[in-house]
């Protein structure tokens, strides 16, 4: 695994193989042997290891519990059949009974596995959500502790048939990656879609966990998820823990402030604060199941063409400090931002900016890819249920407040903009801290640089000490000129 300084490279020393020369090598390899546990869309990845041949030597048990009440009697319980709960269960119930049933006959020679997934394909009438979870538990070596790889894949294939192929290519990738490439997360993440392409699969969460992949910090995985392409966006919580966005935004209410966090300064704070009061207010909003993000664009990330890991990582701790949880995004244009959330949910949502933002917002340039330019962006930004809450800006020079009221846009985008307001769709924050208005993240940014100690009053006091603790942005800590003592 690279270390948090290097860039993220792209790799072509791997061997390509297709589908079916990787699942003959898995059944070829004599230390691997385990279980196939699929739930839903056929039982397409044990398919492939039974039809190259040779499968007697890998598989101990190909298992499909399709019906609820008898999937719950071997797996146990749960709210959602496909869902990483039920995943969890399937895996650790089945890799649990091969170590029972073969660990002292032939634990010394074999490494065991036990795969599993539970699947949504399309159904008959083409009104579902396609997607599933998949995942291994298993021993790199025999004898050795459990490691573990959990995936969330979509399936945008539109015919069913199509679908449960491309699973079945997915799980051969991954059982691949895991016996053949453990050594290097970031060649097992490019692996798993040899063989498709992202307009047929998406993969949108990564976890790995156990002995093999301690060190692999997984928030690193999720961004390079998205700087594949293999998601659109992916998302961590404050402890570091990826999640899956369907699951965190499902039918929830929705506020996100867009930002570079580099640092997170008072404003920052102040700006999501004054939002969340306010969109909790809304008669439509249920305030208690409001989900905050704070992302991050791939743009916001990009230094030259390419991503400091160290950088990134230092954003991702700070707002971690602040207890937020991280969306990190490939949709610059707040259009396509407002898309993605409105796919999990048709609840209310909300944009906080500040004005800088609001004016670049109408920017005729943007848009200039769309057949029908801002009107077309702005058509699929406003959707029924999406607000922007807008930051006011005090000008450091003159001292005036520009908001909502007294923004400067091009007369041809005036009449436009006034509708936006008129019907609620671009609101006004009025709640606040007057005092933190002065503070600029850049100001901040040079001044943690340049050894000036006035940045530590512009950050949050736990951000602050972590930036010193850390040595984050260019800190130093400053040299004392007393003499030490003796």
């Amino acid at each position: 695994m690279h270390n948090s300084t290097s860039p993220l490279p792209d790799r072509d020393e791997r061997p390509r193989l297709n589908t079916h020369q990787k699942a003959l090598k898995v059944n070829l390899d004599p230390i691997r042997y385990g279980t196939f546990a699929e739930i839903g869309a056929g039982q397409e990845v044990a398919r492939w290891f039974f039809k190259v041949g040779a499968a007697a030597g890998t598989i101990s048990k190909s298992i499909s519990a399709y019906d609820m009440t008898v999937s719950d009697a071997i797996y146990g319980r749960c709210k959602r059949y496909v869902s990483r709960e039920r995943l969890q269960s399937m895996l650790d119930h089945e890799h649990g009974l091969n170590l029972e049933r073969l660990k002292a006959s032939r634990g010394d020679s074999t490494a065991f596995f036990a795969f599993a997934d539970t699947v949504a394909a399309r159904n008959f009438q083409g009104t579902n959500e396609c997607h599933g979870w998949m995942g291994v538990k298993y021993q790199a070596h025999p004898r050795d502790g459990d490691s573990q790889i959990t995936i969330h894949v979509r399936m945008l294939d539109r015919e069913n048939g199509l679908q449960q192929e491309a699973l079945g290519i997915v799980g051969v990738n991954l059982l691949y990656a895991a016996f053949f490439l453990h050594y290097d997360p970031q060649l097992m993440l490019e692996s798993l879609l040899d063989n498709l392409t992202t307009e047929r699969v998406e993969i949108d969460m990564i976890e790995f966990s156990g002995i093999e992949y301690r060190y692999v910090d997984n928030r690193v995985m999720s961004l390079e998820l998205v700087r594949r392409g293999f998601s659109g966006a992916a998302m961590f919580g404050p402890s570091g823990e990826v999640l899956q966005p369907a699951e965190v935004l499902y039918k929830r209410p929705i506020l996100v402030e867009r930002g570079s966090f580099r640092p997170v300064t008072k404003v920052n704070i102040d700006m999501i604060n004054a939002a969340r009061e306010r969109f909790g207010a809304e008669p439509e909003v249920e305030s208690g199941r409001v989900v905050e993000l704070m992302e991050i664009t791939m743009r916001n990330l990009l230094t030259d063409g390419r991503i400091d890991l160290s950088d990134f990582l230092a954003r991702a701790d700070l707002l971690a400090a602040a207890g937020k949880t991280v969306l990190i995004s490939d949709y610059f244009e707040y259009y396509r931002l407002a898309a993605y959330l409105s796919r999990y949910t048709s609840e209310p949502i909300a944009v906080t900016m500040g004005l800088a933002s609001l004016q670049d917002l109408f920017e005729e340039k943007y848009y200039s890819a769309l057949e029908g330019g801002i009107l077309e962006a702005f058509g699929r930004l406003f959707t029924k249920n999406l607000r922007l809450y807008v930051y006011p800006l005090r000008d450091p020079e003159s001292g005036v407040l520009h908001t909502v009221d007294n923004i400067s846009l091009p007369e041809e985008l005036r009449s436009l903009y006034r509708h936006l307001v008129e019907r609620g769709r671009i609101r006004q924050l009025v709640n606040y801290d007057e005092s933190v208005l002065s503070i600029f993240s850049r100001d901040v940014l040079r001044r943690i640089k340049d050894g000036d100690p006035a940045w530590e009053n512009m950050v949050p006091p736990e951000i602050g000490d972590l930036i010193k603790r850390r040595g984050f942005f260019g800190y130093r800590a400053p040299v004392s000129d007393e003499a030490p003592a003796r």
